[in-house]
């Protein structure tokens, strides 16, 4: 009887052991608007390895590419209420939930990708990431979609005058929508996967997106022209749900934190080393490639002026803040 008392409470111990264990396991889903091949993709694929890799198989990640988790919002939403763990959109469209964000739309604010790596991973970056957590999101780290520019199915992009009147796909919030009109064309706000069906059907004339995601997203199909502007630089914040969050202990947060840190920096500097060869690709498949001279360039930044003036009024302390680090940088 004894014996059997011992193999019973070992058993019993044994299973409760693997409950904690199995209780200890953690599953991320992880959502973008990118398709796969994308260099954001790429870093997300490089975090699930990173931390599927240091937890031991005990955090597991579930990469959701191409918007099949819905919208950008959609997401957004999901974060909050604990049915997403984690995503990877623009810094920019968190303005709806800290309107402070917005100044990561802001036309012409960085001159190079090394400057805004040292803004974002820097103590501004850490500070704009600190206000979401009041929001339910805790931001990890920063990717980067890159610098911006125009393409369009209807005529080359040789002087600013040529962008009046076309109707463009924006981002879906107030500064895109203003900037769009300021140079007399029309802007359509739309979500990411509907772009590409709404040019093919001429729904809309172009859109503006980085080099890397009009490659991935097969445009070159439906717009034959594309315009060298680089207007603006989207860094990409990468955010977890604070219920999620607060699930992992100490050890489980570093492991996902410093995989947020490394992917970003992997993530950032791929998506650079594509970039030459991306175009080349884009020229390939068809897409007639322009740049505009410098007194063109003056125009168009110009007329940005008045729309960062606008949005920058009601967040005036944090675009002065980034205002002084960028200067500081640039000395």
């Amino acid at each position: 009887m004894k014996r059997v008392f011992i193999k019973t409470v070992i058993a019993t111990m044994a299973l409760a052991a693997m409950g904690i264990a199995s209780a200890q396991e953690k599953t991320i889903k992880f959502a973008n608007q990118n398709t796969a091949g994308h260099p954001i993709v790429q870093g997300m694929e490089k975090f699930k390895e990173i931390v599927e890799k240091n937890s031991g198989g005990k955090i597991k990640v579930n990469l959701f590419p191409g918007g099949t988790l819905g919208s950008d919002q959609a997401n957004v939403s999901a974060i909050q209420g604990g049915t997403l763990e984690m995503a990877s959109m623009n810094s920019g469209i968190f303005a709806s939930q800290v309107k402070d964000f917005g100044v990561f739309d802001f036309p012409f604010m960085f001159a190079s990708g090394k400057e805004a790596d040292t803004v974002v991973d820097g103590a501004f970056g850490k500070k704009m990431h600190a206000k979401l957590e009041e929001k339910g999101l805790i931001g990890l780290a920063y990717y980067e979609l890159g610098f911006r520019h125009l393409s369009n199915g209807k005529r080359a992009i040789n002087k600013v005058s040529d962008i009046e009147g076309l109707k463009l796909r924006v981002i879906p919030n107030p500064i895109n929508v203003d900037w769009v009109k300021a140079l007399g064309a029309n802007p359509t706000p739309l979500p990411w996967p509907e772009v590409y069906a709404a040019l093919e059907q001429g729904a809309v004339d172009g859109q503006e997106n980085p080099i890397p995601t009009i490659n991935s997203a097969k445009l070159f199909e439906v717009q034959k022209h594309l315009a060298l502007t680089g207007h603006q630089y989207n860094p990409q914040s990468v955010v977890i749900s604070k219920k999620f969050w607060d699930t992992l202990n100490a050890a489980e947060k570093k492991i996902v934190a410093d995989a947020a840190a490394e992917s970003a920096k992997f993530q950032r500097s791929t998506a650079r080393a594509l970039e030459a060869s991306l175009l080349d690709n884009l020229k390939k498949n068809g897409m007639q490639v322009t740049t505009l001279p410098a007194s063109e360039m003056a125009i168009l930044r110009e007329k940005m002026k008045p729309v960062i003036a606008k949005h920058g009024e009601p967040i005036a302390a944090t675009v002065s803040e980034l205002q002084a680090e960028l200067t500081k940088l640039r000395k």
